[in-house]
């Protein structure tokens, strides 16, 4: 049944996918997929195996009691603790399709106040339960997902959702105090009023928390200036169990270390973030967006380079290979394309928008000038890109019913390394492909976001697996992929997060030292080590 929420019926997330019970991608788009699958991968044949049903899937009985003063907020509900078991992923999605849930939490808690977090840390510490910080479940690297190890004599999932407010704006200063639970939608639904947005947008924004995107340092849509969480975060408030934290609100500060810094990014496993100041932008009203075509891959990054250093500061410029440029129906397949956008709530951009078409021309990129004379979503192009990008995620449960994996990896790496990565973990990751599949895959790279110093390299790969091994084939080559990647000079991830899928690799990218002194400060906070372990690193 739907859950009564502020007198309202409340829709159910489903539990082994993307959006709520009920939605339902067409018939006419999943073949237009499947067509796109076939020029992919070479494959005609895409019956699917049945979505799972809460009556279908069985999972072990909980192990825990929930004392009688949390009954209130804590639940064992089958649908809630098969929901929470989950997250985004496509390993996460394919487990889920298959109607494996061996590992749900024992319980799932819906905190209303900072002492309701308080009385559920005591309960975990004193029965030797894990908790797990819950936002909005999009996680694709096992950031929500209860651990394995057999210190913890069961799992609880911590879900925010009641930490839904804007309790707060500062007009004169831009910014305001909003609770950590709150959904991307309703978030730029409470400020809408007050002319102003926090304009961070990304792909799982429907569905993602601001303390989610905090904790996993996510990145939004911005190409450039403001890309990360980091950039919008003045203070924190972060409820641990050894006590509370929040820091003071300051536009800048040289006072020594600066305490934020600690909990971005730190997933869960310092404290549970229950409220930020961040600052906001007045909503723009000039835009301008455009396809720039390049024939000459090259020559298109180079363009990208000399724009990024340009102190033009485009709000878009994703540059995406010819073939998923085709594949979202953006391009022949004979042309490469930089999306390429500018907007401002201050002045027009045209200015800033013909210099940077300036650069595209001298490296031999051409446009449609006539879209530049309409609204921002002139350009069919840009706006096809677009649409197909944002669908993504509800096509994932579709696909892998299908057997298609389909996989994103994200890095960050200087201009000089990025041909030599593009090369090598392309290469890679379509020998893993054959080798764990038998067959031919896809594997594209597209810029989502670029610094004067390089570019943020997004790869995206295709490939057709047994239905009945998807998780584990997926695993195969993601491994593979992943350490190309990062053996080429990038990071293990740009904004997708650690979890407990890139905890191999960061655990080679931090300086030992540093993870040393990180174990000192969980502990400190997190003495009984109650909480996500394995995100940062294993439980001691």
């Amino acid at each position: 049944m739907n859950k009564m929420h502020g007198g309202l019926q409340e829709r159910r997330r489903k539990f082994y996918g993307w959006g709520y019970e009920g939605d339902e991608v067409s018939p006419t788009e999943i073949a237009e997929f499947e067509k796109a699958w076939t020029e992919l991968l070479g494959v005609g044949d895409f019956s699917a195996v049945p979505f799972p049903t809460l009556e279908s899937v069985t999972i072990r009985d909980s192990r825990v009691k929930v004392p009688a003063a949390l009954q209130n907020i804590c639940t064992t509900d089958k649908y809630d603790r098969l929901y929470h078991t989950y997250g985004a992923g496509t390993v996460d999605v394919a487990y889920a399709v298959r109607g494996e849930f061996r590992n749900p939490p024992d319980a799932v808690a819906y905190p209303r106040t900072e002492q309701d977090i308080v009385d559920i840390y005591r309960w975990c510490e004193n029965d030797s339960l894990a908790a797990i910080p819950y936002g909005g479940g999009t996680s694709v690297v096992g950031g929500v997902n209860p651990p394995t190890y057999d210190r913890y004599r069961g799992v609880v999932s911590i879900d925010m959702k009641y930490f839904d407010k804007v309790l707060e704006i500062d007009h004169a200063s831009q910014s305001a105090r909003i609770q950590a639970g709150v959904l991307g939608p309703s978030l730029e639904r409470q400020l809408k009023s007050s002319g102003l947005t926090m304009r961070f947008f990304l792909q799982a924004w429907e569905f993602s928390s601001l303390g989610g995107w905090i904790a996993t340092r996510a990145a939004g849509h911005f190409a450039t200036v403001y890309t990360q969480i980091d950039d919008h975060v003045q203070s924190l408030k972060v409820v641990t169990p050894s006590g509370n934290i929040e820091s003071r609100r300051f536009p800048a500060s040289g006072s020594g270390p600066n305490p934020d810094r600690l909990f971005l990014g730190s997933e869960g496993a310092l404290g549970i973030i229950t409220e930020a100041w961040v600052r906001l932008h007045k909503r723009p009203t000039f835009r301008q967006m455009v396809s720039v075509r390049f024939s000459d891959y090259d020559k298109a990054v180079e363009a990208t380079r000399v724009i990024s250093q340009s102190g033009l500061y485009p709000a878009s410029a994703r540059l995406v290979e010819r073939e998923e440029a085709a594949y979202t129906g953006s391009s022949d397949g004979t042309y490469d394309i930089l999306v390429l956008g500018f907007e401002s709530a201050d002045h027009p951009v045209d200015v800033w928008m013909n210099r940077a078409l300036e650069i595209c021309g001298d490296h031999g990129g051409t446009w449609d000038a006539s879209v530049l004379k309409g609204d921002a979503n002139a350009d069919s192009s840009a706006k096809s890109w677009r649409d197909k990008f944002l669908r993504g995620p509800y096509l994932r449960e579709y696909a892998i019913a299908r057997g298609v994996m389909r996989e994103t990896m994200e890095t960050c790496v200087t201009w000089g390394q990025f041909a030599r990565m593009r090369e090598h973990v392309r290469a890679e990751t379509l020998r893993a492909i054959r080798e764990v599949t038998g067959r031919p895959g896809s594997v594209t790279c597209r810029f989502t976001h670029i610094y004067p110093d390089g570019p943020a390299p997004y790869f995206t790969w295709y490939a057709y697996g047994d239905k009945a091994r998807i998780p584990e084939q997926y695993m195969a080559i993601k491994k593979i992929a992943e350490t190309a990647m990062v053996d080429a000079g990038g990071t293990t991830t740009h904004h997708h997060a650690l979890g407990r899928d890139h905890r191999p690799w960061y655990d080679k990218e931090r300086p030992e030292l540093f993870c040393s002194a990180m174990k000192a400060a969980k502990h400190t906070f997190d003495p009984k080590a109650i909480l996500n372990p394995g995100v940062l690193f294993d439980p001691s």
